[in-house]
């Protein structure tokens, strides 16, 4: 079927409306079951670069339903109200049918929307990125189409399809002789809008424990914790690192599929990874030209004389390097759980420090909400 010009931006006009209240729909059904989605952590296995996959299955098919007005009974006996017009359902319910059952929509959903929607059900306040870098440069782009501009941004591919459709429908064009001749009405040209370009970069540094007394399901809560984390932190910067830091007794550099899956049976030393995040930072991420986050995971299991010295490198290095700086604690029932009360004592000294107990997948919204509560 071919529309004619008058008729295709009307339609156009049209799906457009019809889309964005979709999307509309869409992101209110995510912000009401967000809490679902983060405490199941069902996302973090369906993104991809920069899209999530969401599934919804509240949002229904409209069918059509029997009413009152309705004579007789909808095609299978008598009816009731509200009853849906549809195809009857075999079987008693507890054996296997050979009908469709209900339909799991699964929606794709940016990042970048994604944050946006965590930060308004939380809300949280914007990031205030520091640094040298944070300038704000101006790149043209060509992200549209105009009906005027200058011959050089003339669009040939769009201008020919145009005069094609018009000669088609007046009936002027010959199949014998086939010559296409743009008229002014046909011709497209590239339009342009300038794209703020931030320079601002930053690395996230993710350090956990994964000593003997780190069960799986503490990794789960840290896993999903993290992703929320990461989602919120790169909806404010353009060029995110991640660093990924695991320790018992030593501490080393892993990416990120081992920091998740790795246990071992050793002890615990937190200044391991203290240290070690530290020198990563002075090597490759001066503070002077990044924004720098470290979030530190841990059953507060350490051993009992490397506690001063975690205090010190937090105190005098670590702490004056970093944006943010997140100690999050899970319960482990073989942890000890003192080194929370240890490191609490620093956060009346350093606006920048955050301490989060995080017994269970029930109170990750809140900790999320601690961790990124101050705008840093």
């Amino acid at each position: 079927m071919i529309f004619s010009s008058e008729s295709e931006p009307v339609m156009v006009q049209r799906i457009q409306r019809d889309y964005e209240r979709f999307r509309k729909i869409v992101r209110g059904k995510i912000k009401s079951n967000l809490s679902k989605y983060i405490t199941r952590g069902e996302l973090i296995g369906k993104r991809g670069n920069d899209l999530v996959s969401i599934p919804l299955p509240q949002i229904e098919i409209p069918q059509f339903r029997y009413g009152w007005k309705g004579r007789g009974g909808v095609g299978q006996g008598d009816g009731e109200v509200g009853q849906a017009l549809g195809p009857p359902q075999t079987g008693d319910g507890n054996q296997a049918g050979d009908q469709p059952g209900g339909h799991i929509l699964e929606v794709e959903i940016t990042l970048e929307e994604l944050a946006d929607i965590l930060g308004e059900e939380l809300a949280l306040p914007r990031i205030q990125p520091k640094g040298r870098k944070n300038i704000f440069t101006t790149r043209e782009r060509y992200s549209g189409i105009r009906q005027s501009g200058p011959e050089s941004l003339r669009h040939f591919k769009r201008t020919f399809k145009r005069a094609l459709k018009r000669q088609l429908i007046s009936g002027t064009y010959d199949f014998e002789r086939p010559v296409i001749v743009p008229i002014r009405e046909d011709k497209q040209y590239r339009s342009w809008k300038e794209i703020p370009l931030p320079q601002s970069v930053a690395v996230i540094l993710f350090m956990m424990d994964v000593s003997g007394s780190m069960t799986d399901e503490q990794k789960e809560i840290v896993r999903i914790e993290a992703f929320w984390i990461d989602t919120w932190i790169r909806a404010h910067y353009k060029g995110v690192q991640r660093i990924y830091i695991i320790h018992d007794a030593v501490a080393q550099e892993v990416d990120e599929h081992t920091f998740y899956h790795t246990r071992e049976s050793g002890g615990t030393k937190i200044s391991s990874a203290y240290e070690l995040a530290d020198q990563i930072i002075d090597k490759r991420f001066p503070p002077s030209d990044w924004n720098v986050y470290a979030f530190h995971f841990s059953d507060g299991d350490n051993w009992g004389d490397d506690v001063p010295h975690c205090l010190d490198v937090l105190r005098n290095r670590l702490l004056h390097k970093v944006n943010l700086f997140g100690y999050g604690q899970v319960e482990s029932p073989y942890g000890s759980g003192e080194f929370l009360h240890h490191i609490e004592e620093l956060v009346s000294e350093f606006d920048n420090l955050v301490v989060s107990h995080i017994p269970n997948r029930d109170t990750i919204i809140r900790s999320i909400k601690e961790f990124l509560g101050k705008g840093k």
